[in-house]
């Protein structure tokens, strides 16, 4: 028989907060429902639920850390080749028409947005991490160009459902606890037929034993290597292998027309150079 636990016994992080007190309320109106196993399914999601929450706050601390460096690369790599390179990889997949109105989510230092922009659409990038948004705003600014820059959680974007005619993204999936939901609030988002543009890899499952002599990331400190690592290994048991999984994803979103590309890695990254990655990314796209 299932021990009946004490209310809140196993909630110690929650103690003495607002959100202690919802919790609470939720787990009495389950006890009264279902009994001591169903107060313990519950706390049982409450906690797994704080432990994805962790992992945003985990993703703030890297890239808060990382934003000035990783800034600074971003400016080269818009000012040369690989601009192009990722500008034709964009306008394969993007509608044939003048201003767009797109977002960009997972902005980091606003390097899609900019790209964007500079073609003369409507772009709106949006990031979790505060001072990746202020070294967008900055390099846009330096620029001469308009685009809206603002601090969102990816996976909740607040903007009216059919707001974007595409919605594009890099290396950022894979961080996402709750990819499946993610990819359903950005169906919403999007017009009908708009698209969904995501360039990605499956990191969490990377093995590099041994990295080539150039790469983007050869100047990260083995403190930034070890936080990434410990990202990846809470965030693994929580994927499948991809891109198929997320092939199944926005199906279940309702997402059509997908199709997946593992040749643009190659495309992009002809070259062991300051920008290259050493995983092999893939770009997947999909339809409203």
């Amino acid at each position: 028989m299932q021990k009946h636990l004490p209310l809140g016994e196993n909630l110690p992080f929650f103690e003495n907060t607002p959100q202690a007190f919802k919790i609470r309320t939720e787990v009495r109106c389950v006890r009264q429902k279902t009994g001591a196993h169903g107060v313990f399914y519950v706390q049982t999601q409450k906690r797994k639920e704080h432990k994805m929450e962790q992992i945003k706050e985990m993703m703030i601390d890297y890239w808060t850390q990382r934003a000035p460096d990783f800034s600074a690369l971003r400016q080269k790599e818009l000012s040369g080749e690989k601009s192009h390179l990722w500008l034709a990889e964009l306008e394969r997949y993007l509608p044939k028409k003048e201003k767009l109105r797109i977002l960009d989510i997972g902005t980091g230092t606003g390097f899609f947005a900019i790209l964007l922009a500079a073609r003369g659409h409507q772009v709106t990038g949006i990031d979790l991490t505060p001072e990746m948004i202020d070294e967008a705003r900055q390099t846009a600014s330096n620029l001469g160009l308009a685009a809206d820059f603002q601090v969102m959680d990816g996976e909740k974007p607040a903007f009216a459902p059919g707001s974007f005619d595409a919605i594009v993204s890099r290396n950022l999936t894979w961080t996402l606890p709750h990819l499946e939901q993610a990819y359903a609030q950005w169906y919403s988002l999007l017009k009908p037929q708009g698209v969904l543009i995501n360039f990605d890899a499956d990191y969490c499952r990377e093995e590099q034993k041994e990295l080539p002599s150039h790469h983007a990331h050869e100047n990260i400190s083995s403190q930034l290597w070890g936080q990434y690592e410990e990202m990846k290994r809470k965030l693994r048991p929580q994927q499948r292998p991809r891109p198929q999984w997320d092939v199944e994803l926005l199906q279940r979103a309702g997402f059509h027309q997908i199709a997946v590309d593992q040749g643009v890695w190659q495309r992009l990254y002809p070259k062991e150079d300051a920008f290259y990655n050493p995983t092999p990314i893939f770009a997947i796209t999909a339809r409203a």
